[in-house]
């Protein structure tokens, strides 16, 4: 058995997709749509096995109270919504009315709309307005890479023992081994804190672009 990590060429990432849980029609459009009105930031968008991830591992932990912070055109949120047990709810952050209006409409489309409260504005402000009591059973962090510490530090007292965060771009493409700018350095930063949180049991997959696991003690 090996221990390195496999090369995932073009054509095994396509076959890796599709051996999974394949985009549906609504997943494609949103994907497409994003990539055309916004070509250079459409890289902030999860990718498709993120997205059946959320969908699998929200299901898995039959999660009822869910948070997002950076929800983008909505693909993240809609994957976390599509999992939620009978009754739940998704609260999302983030603070650009324009991309989260491509978001409303694929929320509608997939009939997700009524399971999903989107607040815009700052997260490290409008977080302060959720509940103080631990009763969330998952949240996702994908925003701002400088921000990570801040909304950890919101999100982590409120979670249930047992409840997970998941935490995207936490290899940043490598470049977590030897920083180039403010959010690398931001970022491999944040990882370090988060090995060192004994509220936390952390773990970090090589899905995409790193993602980190951390069940709430």
């Amino acid at each position: 058995m090996s221990t390195k990590p496999l090369p995932l060429t073009p054509e095994l990432h396509a076959y890796l997709v599709a051996h999974g849980s394949a985009p549906d029609e609504i997943v494609r459009e949103l994907s497409e749509e994003t990539r055309a009105a916004l070509p250079d930031q459409a890289t902030m968008q999860v990718a498709p096995e993120q997205a059946a991830f959320l969908t699998f591992l929200t299901r898995l932990l039959g999660v009822r109270q869910a948070v997002e912070v950076g929800t983008f055109t909505g693909l993240s949120s809609l994957a976390i919504a599509r999992g939620l047990a009978d009754g739940g709810r998704l609260t999302c952050f983030d603070i650009s009315e324009e991309y989260t209006s491509i978001a409303r409409r694929y929320w509608t489309r997939a009939g997700v709309d009524d399971r999903i409260d989107l607040r815009i504005g700052p997260a490290a402000e409008r977080l302060r307005e959720l509940p103080r009591e631990r009763y969330l059973d998952f949240a996702f962090i994908d925003a701002d890479k400088v921000g990570y510490p801040i909304y950890w530090d919101e999100l982590v007292p409120r979670m249930r023992p047992g409840a997970v965060i998941a935490v995207d771009n936490t290899l940043r493409g490598g470049r977590v081994l030897a920083p180039q700018n403010a959010d690398d350095r931001a970022i491999a930063a944040f990882n370090d804190e988060v090995l060192a949180d004994v509220r936390v049991e952390p773990v970090m997959l090589p899905i995409a672009d790193g993602v980190t696991l951390a069940r709430v003690r």
